[in-house]
């Protein structure tokens, strides 16, 4: 027997876009084709949503493509809702019996695994539940479980990265990197476990955390008497569209007693152009407060320059990618020296991170870059570390 999971793609923009009841109707207009797809001794049914479910008996590995395929197809035909032409897609996850489950709910959580990585894998298309997804799935349970005891229990910590200027050496800034060390996981990737934080909504408790305590420090650093710096925090996809984001680090900032100018908010390429009109509004909010923002990762999410001029921000960060290979790989100072020019053309400072070597320093202080970050430098820092480090450049 083979479990299907189907889930409609983008469904909610028709709701929101033109109403329910047209959403509702190419539900019961989909439902229509999907029935007479199947045979008459196949079930499928409606989870919920835009989300469906098929059992299909006497059917194997090699015959699920097929009728995935089929259905899959009979979706994306066009459908004529009132006075719309609408034409959606459709991600499909596949899990057999017995082997990918002996019961229907872990069965149907196997599909549904698999209609997850068919949907990262660009949409409209099929995918089979494997013993990865099994693996991954139960060590993102696990990682969720430890999160929400992680901070409670002290195992976070938040290195500091110098951030130097070019021009004279003098440390600017300090990036807020975020650590956790588990007793029994051991050191765990942000990498890994930021995405974890991310689908369980943790990312917002966390993030707050960070960035009280990045600002808290900053404050402290300049009562200890450092020369002022702006402290630089990551913003999460989740943290970013969150409604109450202006207020939290305006009441943040008030309650640490740090002025806003001494905060800059790092937001990755790749979320300010999810919804750039969104980004717009949001970053507008945040420099009528004062925040600075930067644009993290630049290079990687393929920003459109329109876009980007509108974007209030003050940053472009050169990606590591970039600047791994810029003493060998002429592509690579091709793309870094494209990235300065325009930078500056647009009136926006640059940093690259990664920086370890003085052929990497030499270039991009030839480029004019105007900050730097990395292994030459310094690694990150505890606090204290960072402090004392600060002192000795003095």
């Amino acid at each position: 027997m083979t479990l299907m999971f189907l889930d409609l793609d983008h469904f909610k923009d028709i709701n929101y876009t033109l109403g329910h009841s047209v959403g509702d109707a190419l539900l019961v207009e989909l439902a229509k084709r999907l029935r007479l797809v199947l045979r008459e001794e196949d079930m499928v049914s409606r989870l919920g949503g835009d989300e469906f479910i098929f059992l299909l008996y006497g059917v194997d590995a090699q015959e699920a493509p097929h009728v995935a395929q089929k259905l899959l197809d009979v979706i994306a035909e066009p459908c004529q809702i009132e006075q719309y032409d609408l034409n959606v897609t459709g991600s499909i996850g596949i899990a057999l019996y017995p082997g990918d489950g002996v019961d229907l709910e872990t069965l149907s959580k196997s599909a549904d695994s698999a209609m997850y990585r068919a949907k990262h894998e660009g949409r409209h298309g099929y995918s089979f539940f494997t013993a990865e997804m099994q693996i991954r799935s139960a060590r993102h349970l696990t990682l969720v479980n430890a999160l929400r005891q992680a901070i409670e229990r002290d195992q976070m910590q938040i290195y500091y990265q110098p951030q130097v200027s070019v021009r004279d050496g003098r440390i600017v800034g300090a990036e807020a990197l975020l650590h956790w060390s588990h007793p029994v996981l051991g050191s765990v990737s942000p990498t890994e476990f930021i995405p974890s934080a991310e689908e369980s909504g943790l990312i917002l408790p966390i993030g707050e955390w960070v960035l009280r305590h990045a600002i808290r420090q900053a404050k402290s650093w300049m009562q200890n008497g450092l020369a002022p710096l702006v402290m630089a925090v990551n913003l999460s996809v989740v943290q970013f569209r969150h409604p109450d984001l202006p207020n939290l680090i305006t009441r943040i900032l008030d309650e640490e007693g740090l002025l806003p100018e001494y905060l800059e908010l790092e937001l990755t390429e790749g979320v300010a152009m999810h919804d750039p009109q969104k980004a717009i509004a949001v970053m507008n909010k945040l420099h009528e407060r004062g925040v600075r923002m930067s644009i993290d990762d630049f290079g990687t999410g393929f920003s459109s320059l329109s876009h980007l001029k509108k974007f209030k921000v003050y940053k472009l960060k050169i990606d590591q990618s970039f600047v791994r290979d810029i003493s060998s790989d002429p592509e690579d100072r091709a793309i870094v020296g494209a990235i300065i020019n325009m930078a500056k053309s647009l009136g926006l400072q640059t940093i690259a991170e990664g920086v370890e070597t003085v052929g990497q320093l030499t270039f991009l202080r030839e480029q004019g870059c105007d900050e730097l970050q990395g292994y030459y430098y310094c690694k990150p820092l505890l606090a204290d570390q960072f402090e004392e480090f600060a002192r000795s450049k003095v």
